[in-house]
């Protein structure tokens, strides 16, 4: 994997055990369980953003998962550039997809993430004890946090079906979710969703979504965990061109939300938040020369 450049800055490690969280698919409570031997993921610190802490949009770092099921992470640097890490952040999670960063106290930085296992066990990794949310997931073909959609204090989860139709579930701050709500239907018309914050200048949280045609979607967020989003608004064209589309957030520190884009090549690019619901992105910057189809997944 070839690193991106970009200015050097250590990040604070700090190792940790995955954690999951148990209850059942639509529970709300959590216990402890005896599990295999678990995956290891040691989350590194993106810097401190104290300064927008009010902010809806997070500043973590952007996280790949390969196909030996090794995590390496890259932490911003600097004006969208991003530098990977010295050591790896995780291994072992070779049976595990839909990976998603979550914030549990809104302080604009991950605290652990979410990831379904291959028999459909949603678990969440906060160095706890290893719990396990719950199952019943592989029903979905897309599960990913937005950051804050509910108009809570934790980040939430939404979740696309077989037959398009789009859950939203609010976090209780500690890895547990509420039950599900429906809130729209006709999301396979989309190939990618992605979505980490604000990207209009509203504070917040927005989702973009593609449709096979290439053309790219905003839906701006309202905070109501009934209705999260607006109706879409047509931003962009020839988005096609990627195979994957993926947000961690703040890339670049100015509180808005950034879009990270993979083309077929494996080469990376960068989409930095402009504010604007009209036109959210400037024009792309290359961050990753080549590689990044190396990762089967990135979050």
């Amino acid at each position: 994997m070839a690193k991106t450049s970009g200015l050097n800055r250590t990040g604070v490690l700090a190792r940790v055990t995955v954690a999951a969280v148990t209850a059942a698919l639509v529970a709300t409570t959590t216990a402890a369980v005896a599990a295999e031997p678990a995956p290891v993921f040691s989350p590194a610190q993106s810097g401190n953003a104290s300064a927008l802490a009010a902010n809806v949009t997070p500043y973590n770092n952007l996280y790949g998962v390969n196909s030996a099921g090794d995590i390496w992470g890259y932490t911003p640097v600097g004006g969208g550039a991003i530098q990977r890490l010295a050591d790896k952040s995780g291994w072992g999670w070779t049976s595990y997809k839909h990976f998603t960063q979550a914030d549990m106290d809104a302080d604009r930085g991950s605290d652990g993430f979410y990831a379904v296992r291959s028999d459909g066990r949603l678990n969440y990794t906060d160095g706890g004890p290893v719990r396990d949310i719950g199952g019943g997931w592989n029903i979905y073909n897309k599960v990913f946090s937005a950051a804050n959609t509910g108009g809570g204090a934790a980040d939430d989860i939404l979740a696309r079906d077989s037959a398009g139709v789009l859950w939203h579930y609010l976090g209780y701050g500690n890895g547990a979710l509420t039950q599900r709500t429906r809130i729209g239907s006709g999301w396979n018309a989309y190939t990618q969703i992605a979505g980490k914050g604000d990207v209009s200048g509203d504070g917040k949280a927005d989702i973009v979504a593609r449709d096979r045609d290439g053309v790219l979607w905003l839906y701006k967020g309202t905070g109501s965990r009934t209705s999260p989003f607006t109706g879409r608004t047509r931003i962009g064209s020839g988005w096609n061109t990627y195979n994957l589309l993926v947000s961690s957030g703040d890339l670049t520190g100015d509180g808005r939300a950034d879009l990270v884009a993979r083309d077929g090549s494996g080469a990376l690019y960068l989409y930095k938040g402009k504010g604007s619901s009209s036109s959210p992105y400037s024009g792309r910057v290359k961050i990753g020369t080549s590689g990044w189809n190396g990762f089967r997944a990135m979050f």
